[in-house]
């Protein structure tokens, strides 16, 4: 009897010369293995990356909403502080990126399975990236209508949705030049969004009630509900940043995963704690009225004629730096599900969803309204999902074989139980489902948090029950094959 030779995992993509990471050239790779000599840069490049998208007016707005709560100034910036730790979440699961040679939703295959990861990408991928895509353009939206506005242009609907196709549109052309494009201009980016940030902070600063004290002082369970959702709100940021293996697949293998996490977690916390903060300070000087006729509108009020229009450029400029990123790495989520494209049209098809919803969102609500309430939902799959993948890659302590994880036949390392990973979606859903419960919004709010009086512990609860469950269930006979 002849013995079977073992089935080599096939390869997913030979080297092609197309394959071309420069900022001068669409970038046509995907999903597809990078290898080790197109491996080039350095972890301390991820800084500036990072930092792009999070110079923005979004932390401003959450920033103040932490006073609508009722928090007096330092127990706002307390929060800021402590949300702002959540940060080293996707440093660390952005070392799994050069590890496995691919994208971040091929890697959590090891999490999900082959077939389950097609639902967890489907899903919790493009629920995370249409959040921020909308949020990031409707914000742009606002602003630039406003000015416009000012500047004798008023018309309530066409204003904002051709403000909308205009900066979708360049943001899109970024996506499609892709990784080196990105690497290359965001620190540009980066440094002219800190001047522009920091100039309208100069000019805020005369604005700021110094004296501050909340018009009703919190205590008890008041004072933990508002600091809990108020956290809640600020969490969301970093831990929706799932994509951040995408960035730093480039890098040499040889790189050390504390580099990378360090220099991600960094490039995210730093303008998020200051920018953040700059918001909770310019709330202290703002009247009910200021609130009621939007933060934006406020906001330009309070800059002199020339700054004003430099904001909307700063702003436009950060949407486009967050959500090239949001698209770019959407487009590969789509080629993960399984979708036959090419990354450059899955990019197209993202950025005209992620326009369709903007212009749905902005002529339908407010910038802060929109914001709170995405923000808080978003928790329920952005929480447990990052959970499930901090434990995966410590566990594993960044052991992902590129080629094994593009193997999706039966037998495959990754099939687990017929393409399912059942602890990674067991522990992902009841994860999912304690966030919900936990979780106090205006709109929904879980027994859990209803019996606790309005305390929001989505985040901690939901993350905890998460990580322990998948990596109880990783040591059962559930997870078959492919275990750490």
């Amino acid at each position: 009897m002849t013995q079977t030779p073992p089935r080599t995992p096939p390869q997913p993509e030979p080297l092609l010369d197309e394959f071309v990471d420069t900022p001068s050239r669409p970038e046509t790779r995907g999903i597809e293995l990078v290898s080790e000599r197109e491996r080039h840069g350095r972890a301390r490049d991820l800084l500036l990356v990072w930092a792009a998208p999070n110079v923005s007016i979004l932390n401003l707005t959450i920033g103040a909403t932490l006073i609508l709560l009722g928090l007096e100034v330092w127990q706002a910036i307390a929060v800021i502080v402590a949300a702002a730790l959540l940060w080293v979440l996707p440093g660390l699961i952005a070392g799994s990126g050069p590890a496995a040679g691919t994208s971040g939703s091929v890697v959590t295959r090891a999490m999900y399975g082959i077939l389950g990861n097609k639902l967890f990408v489907a899903v919790v991928g493009w629920f995370i990236g249409a959040v921020f895509l909308s949020l990031t353009w409707l914000a742009s939206s606002f602003m630039g209508a406003d000015l416009l506005r000012r500047m004798g242009i008023d018309d309530p609907v066409w204003v904002p949705i051709g403000v909308t196709v205009v900066v979708a549109t360049i943001t899109i052309l970024v996506a499609i030049f892709g990784h080196g494009l990105i690497v290359r201009a965001y620190s540009y980016m980066a440094a002219a969004l800190f001047v522009i940030f920091l100039a309208v902070a100069a000019f805020i600063l005369p604005t700021v009630d110094w004296q501050y004290a909340a018009p009703e002082p919190l205590s008890g369970t008041a004072l933990w509900s508002s600091l809990t959702i108020g956290f809640t709100i600020l969490a969301s940021t970093p831990l929706s940043f799932i994509n951040s293996p995408d960035i730093a697949r480039y890098l040499p293998r040889s790189t050390k995963p504390s580099r990378i996490a360090l220099a991600t977690g960094l490039g995210g916390a730093i303008p998020f704690i200051v920018f953040t903060t700059v918001g909770v300070l310019l709330a202290t000087g703002l009247s009910g009225a200021a609130f009621d006729a939007g933060l934006d509108v406020a906001l330009l009020d309070l800059l002199p004629a020339w700054l004003g229009p430099v904001l909307v450029v700063g702003v436009v400029i950060n949407t486009i730096a967050l959500n090239a990123m949001t698209t770019y790495t959407s487009s590969m989520a789509l080629q993960a599900i399984g979708f036959r494209l090419r990354r450059i049209p899955a990019a197209i098809i993202v950025g005209v969803v992620g326009t369709a919803l903007t212009i749905y969102l902005v002529l339908s609500s407010s910038l802060l309204e929109a914001a709170n309430l995405m923000l808080q939902f978003l928790v329920i799959v952005s929480g447990p999902a990052m959970a499930v993948f901090v434990v995966d890659v410590l566990l594993r302590r960044y052991a992902y074989d590129g080629a094994e994880l593009f193997d999706d036949h039966p037998g495959g390392r990754f099939w687990y139980s017929g393409g399912w990973g059942i602890p990674g979606l067991v522990a992902l859903l009841a994860g999912g489902l304690t966030t919900a419960l936990c979780l106090a919004t205006g709109v929904w709010a879980g027994p859990i948090a209803e019996a606790t009086g309005y305390i929001d512990l989505s985040v901690p609860v939901g993350m905890l029950v998460a990580a322990a469950l998948y990596a109880i269930l990783l040591r059962t006979p559930l997870a078959k094959e492919g275990r750490p």
